[in-house]
């Protein structure tokens, strides 16, 4: 089934093999036919995560990232869309030399060709291939068939590891390896006998299922992984260690074993450890646009910022509490802030259109007048710029150009060389993407923070804050404090007199890391921790 798992366990798997002394990468192979995941919906796909190169990628891209500690590049992902695009592309140059171009074998080969690219662009001896979707799906069939083509042609440098589902029924009581059993004949189908099995479930496979897998699915019990629920992700490759997942894949692939397992993930170890040692509790908010999904909150929406979140409290020796709450709440009559007050700090994420933006700048006003630590992360920032416009500056009908374009004073505008793609309806991959230079001013909160004066960020947006009022603005003690090595693009502002009230018009979750948090997370923790403090005298 899909969100089993497979992105964090093909993260673990690469993880473990770099501990072990083996410069390892991962692929991401996504079934969809869009060429990327930047059009689709946040609520339907989840997040779309940013490279340095610009490239919008699948949120299991930026897992690759915070467990290897690295930078994935494009290669390192492929959609259907971008396959046969590729292909096409290749056929209209006459690069198959006239011959008639087939789904099969021409587009697996395409998938092939991917893979080996990313693999040496990333000077990867070991590369982890997640294919997306559910066995069974026609989508899909295709990564299937690219994969059972290289084992064919490289039997002793290609294995399969499938992630599967034992569910354990609430009115029965008993673990169940049907289902599986039934994938794996489906696996089995499409050409490819799985090498290890990872049994994911809700607590940990017992040896009477491991018998069973292992007679139904064509595996030794000793190649099938006990894969249960943890609490936190940063448990698993820990979990899969000591299941010999390393052991397991080294001998498969019949590699030498270049390290001793005893000093292995050492400082991954103390990390997961000592984030269980934390009493402390920080309430944060997450006041976001896109949480709802019919009757269920969709927390993968943000799940970056979740992450960064988490980095932050436990760099500083807590625990964040975080709360969903969608930004409607604060629309309408009679409004109700308790629930912010209850709040040690609070983050207001990216994201476009007009749903719930009133609500968003209703809660900035309420945390710069009451002093609650804030973050605003690309649209965010633009809403603090808004809402400081409005009610400080007297800019009664400031606005962003998102929401109005009519509006006499767009504090807000689409950035000029935007504009010329919007009047061609060419959405995809063209807004301000990727990795970028910004200079931060001496002195200023977010120059501390970074301990430098000139950082690279990720970006995703198409508008930007319009300079016609940053001498109104600033005037009115809004600071800017970081601005494009030219000074023409605002990147980070900072509000005067408040405990931490900073908006970046860059995406600071794509750059943090479990061991490394992200030094404008970091601030909002720290200010957090600050007035949680306080709160607890009151």
């Amino acid at each position: 089934m899909s969100s089993v798992g497979k992105g964090i366990a093909s993260a673990s798997i690469a993880k473990l093999l770099q501990a072990r002394g083996y410069n390892s990468t991962c692929v991401k192979a996504d079934p969809y036919i869009n060429v990327d995941a930047g059009t689709m919906n946040p609520t339907e796909h989840g997040e779309v995560f940013v490279t340095d190169s610009g490239d919008e990628c699948d949120q299991d891209i930026g897992n690759y990232e915070r467990f290897l500690n690295t930078h994935i590049g494009s290669s390192n992902y492929m959609t259907t869309g971008r396959v046969y695009q590729s292909v096409i592309e290749r056929e209209r140059n006459l690069e198959y030399g006239g011959k008639c171009v087939e789904v099969i074998p021409h587009i697996p080969r395409e998938i092939i060709r991917r893979i080996e690219c990313a693999s040496k662009e990333s000077n990867a001896e070991i590369t982890t291939i997640e294919i997306g979707g559910t066995v069974g799906e026609y989508q899909n069939q295709l990564f299937l068939e690219a994969g059972r083509m290289m084992k064919l042609e490289n039997p002793d440098d290609v294995m399969f590891v499938m992630v599967s589902y034992l569910p354990v029924p609430g009115n029965v009581g008993e673990m169940k390896t049907k289902p599986t059993q039934f994938a794996m004949r489906t696996l089995n189908s499409s050409g490819i006998q799985a090498d290890i099995l990872l049994a994911r479930a809700p607590e940990p496979l017992d040896d009477r299922r491991k018998e069973k897998l292992s007679v139904f699915c064509n595996l030794t019990s000793k190649n099938i992984i006990s894969a249960p629920d943890v609490d936190s992700i940063y448990d698993i490759p820990i979990n899969f260690m000591k299941e010999d997942l390393d052991e397991r894949i080294i001998e498969i692939l019949n590699l030498p074993s270049r390290s001793q397992r005893n000093g292995e993930l050492a400082e991954w170890r103390e990390f997961s450890r000592k984030t269980k040692s934390f009493s402390k509790k920080i309430k944060i908010g997450v006041i976001g646009k896109y949480f709802k999904t019919g009757d269920y909150i969709l927390g993968d929406v943000y799940v970056s910022v979740l992450h960064a979140i988490k980095h932050a409290a436990w760099a500083q020796s807590c625990n964040p509490e975080i709360e969903y709450i969608s930004s409607d709440h604060f629309e309408g009559e009679d409004l109700d802030f308790d629930v912010l007050d209850n709040l040690d700090g609070i983050i207001v994420p990216g994201g476009f259109g007009t749903r719930g933006v009133d609500g968003i700048i209703n809660v900035i006003r309420y945390s710069r007048e009451r002093g609650i630590p804030l973050l605003g992360i690309c649209y965010g920032m633009q809403l603090i710029c808004v809402e400081y416009s409005r009610n400080v500056a007297e800019i009664m009908d400031a606005n962003t150009e998102e929401v109005d374009e009519n509006s006499k004073n767009l504090i807000i505008h689409v950035m000029q060389h935007q504009k010329k793609h919007l009047s061609e309806q060419k959405y995809g991959g063209t807004m301000r993407l990727g990795a970028y230079p910004c200079k931060l001013e001496i002195g200023s909160i977010a120059a501390s923070l970074y301990t430098m004066f000139e950082v690279q960020e990720r970006h995703r947006h198409r508008l930007e804050f319009n300079n016609n009022y940053r001498e109104k603005l600033e005037s009115a003690g809004l600071r800017f404090s970081g601005l494009s090595p030219d000074g023409s693009l605002v990147e980070i502002v900072e509000v005067s007199n408040h405990p931490f009230l900073v908006g970046c018009q860059f995406h600071p979750e794509f750059l943090s890391r479990p061991m490394h948090p992200h030094p404008l997370f970091h601030g909002l923790l720290s200010a957090a921790i600050i007035r949680s403090k306080k709160v607890e005298l009151l």
